[in-house]
């Protein structure tokens, strides 16, 4: 389906602008972002010390009232099956032993949680910092819905659940804030009641917090885990000073994995010890592709953290419950009743996915090859990778499963069918852009956030903390706002 005929939404507020008022009010809106740390560093021209508001669109954009409050509600759910398929080894060895063969990656991993697991874990609880993605599809079937008034008729289908460095936390409730204060600047107070509330920061960090009082250990400090080079600062900077608001006793300290090379090492008992400094919680902001491995140092590090005593975000056994194949994976028939037992529930969840199919050398794997080859803008291409830019979409979905088709390396790779979500017209707002003034057709990605803290037998917490909304343009294939091709927005519900 091509951009031009897919069915649009209406938004809150009726666009176009009148010129002046549009113009005066991205200017508000930009300074607010500036002034209230809605922001990132530039890529293109990054100083450590300068801060860029983060792109954003202008107007929140619409999503219908029953399919945010059913996403919320299935993520509580959502978190007890990636915490029950995270600690299912038979099932986590099965699903991987293709890709582990193809995927260096992917089997560096699966070598790490080999080992732990062979060992016998130090540390048995985990804490899972969960984002499912979601979209609107205009493509279900009428019978089946969600949401029976609204126009165009949809409901909305999984894009995938991270499991490591499920970012936004804090964007995702600052846009929500921007678009209060633009709404009032737009003399539109009685639509308030219908951006919902979103404490996705203080959900995330009191996950962090519940963690570290399971520690048990006052002294002790959360370690964040981030890039060589940060850019989306504000992301990772807020979650600490929200830390530090709700328990001032906490400290957190910030550390590359080529710096852990050098500095971390383990206790006596098993303690994972950074410099002076005793770990109680580690967060992953890195760790999710391969360039943040340069050298085996790296893997050493992130082996030697899995040994540790600290409670992880994501440990290993999360980390790869969260690969493409494993959701590929959930997606065939039987395979939830292995995790979830009630019957209602599995169907729940069912209904939720879209088409996964794997590429494995078998009569399934053939005929979803045959299928992305003669329809590719059917599909999306999808390896085992977090993080944005690696999905392969439109011909050359064609042109890779055409040069992949006899090679080992397609058992790496999942081929999903592309959800059609409907079209809105909105302002997109860049810094640097001289298009600002210009309404575009987008599209939006919802992203609903839940913490659970459990081990194998045991779930100890289990929440739905918040959401963020991602807005693209509706000709884009990806929609990183880090990346720059996407924009921050929150939801305006509509019955």
């Amino acid at each position: 389906m091509n951009a031009s005929d897919q069915p649009s939404m209406g938004l809150c507020v009726k666009l176009p602008l009148p010129q002046a008022e549009l113009q005066e009010l991205i200017d508000k809106a930009k300074d607010w972002s500036l002034m209230n740390g809605a922001c990132m560093r530039s890529k293109k021209n990054f100083n450590r010390d300068t801060l860029q508001f983060a792109p954003f669109i202008l107007i929140p954009s619409s999503f219908p009232r029953t399919e945010f409050n059913r996403a919320c509600e299935i993520q509580i759910i959502l978190n007890e099956l990636m915490h029950r398929v995270a600690h299912d080894y038979e099932f986590l060895k099965e699903t991987l032993k293709e890709t582990i063969k193809v995927d260096t990656f992917t089997r560096k991993l699966f070598d790490i949680y080999e080992t732990v697991h062979s060992e016998g874990f130090t540390q048995k609880v985990s804490l899972g910092m969960l984002r499912s993605d979601l979209m609107l599809d205009t493509s279900c079937p009428k019978e089946r819905g969600c949401s029976q008034n609204h126009k165009p008729y949809c409901c909305w289908k999984q894009v995938e659940i991270n499991t490591i460095a499920s970012g936004f936390g804090w964007l995702g409730p600052a846009a929500t804030k921007l678009h209060k204060y633009i709404l009032q600047e737009l003399d539109r107070t009685n639509e308030l009641k219908n951006l919902p509330d979103n404490n996705a920061l203080q959900g995330l960090c009191t996950g962090m917090i519940d963690a570290w009082n399971i520690y048990n250990d006052p002294k002790a400090v959360i370690l964040f885990i981030i890039e060589n080079v940060t850019y989306n600062i504000c992301d990772q900077r807020f979650h600490e000073f929200e830390i530090r608001r709700l328990n001032p006793s906490i400290k957190v300290i910030r550390r590359t994995l080529s710096e852990l090379a050098v500095e971390a090492r383990l206790g006596p008992k098993k303690e994972l010890i950074v410099g002076e400094q005793t770990v109680a919680v580690v967060y992953f902001r890195c760790g999710y592709e391969p360039s943040q491995y340069p050298t085996e140092k790296e893997w050493d590090v992130r082996l030697l953290i899995e040994r540790s005593l600290t409670i992880k975000s994501p440990s290993i056994q999360y980390h790869l419950a969260g690969a493409k194949k494993v959701q590929q994976a959930l997606a065939k028939p039987g395979v939830l009743a292995r995790f979830l037992k009630d019957e209602e529930t599995v169907q729940q969840i069912r209904g939720i996915f879209t088409g996964l199919y794997a590429l494995d050398f078998d009569e399934h794997g053939e005929n979803a090859i045959d299928m992305g080859i003669a329809n590719p803008e059917r599909f999306v291409l999808k390896p085992q990778r977090e993080g944005g830019g690696n999905n392969v979409y439109g011909n050359n979905i064609k042109t890779a499963l055409e040069s992949m088709k006899d090679q080992q390396e397609r058992s790496a790779w999942i081929l999903m069918d592309r959800i059609q979500p409907p079209l809105q017209r909105n302002y997109q707002i860049r810094a640097g852009s001289d298009t600002d003034t210009e309404m575009k057709e987008v599209v939006s990605e919802l992203g609903i956030f839940g913490v659970l803290i459990g081990d194998e037998k045991n779930i100890i917490i289990n929440r739905q903390v918040g959401h963020m909304l991602r807005t693209k343009l509706a000709s884009a294939d990806e929609g990183g706002v880090a990346s720059g091709l996407g924009a921050c927005d929150s939801p305006y519900l509509t019955d």
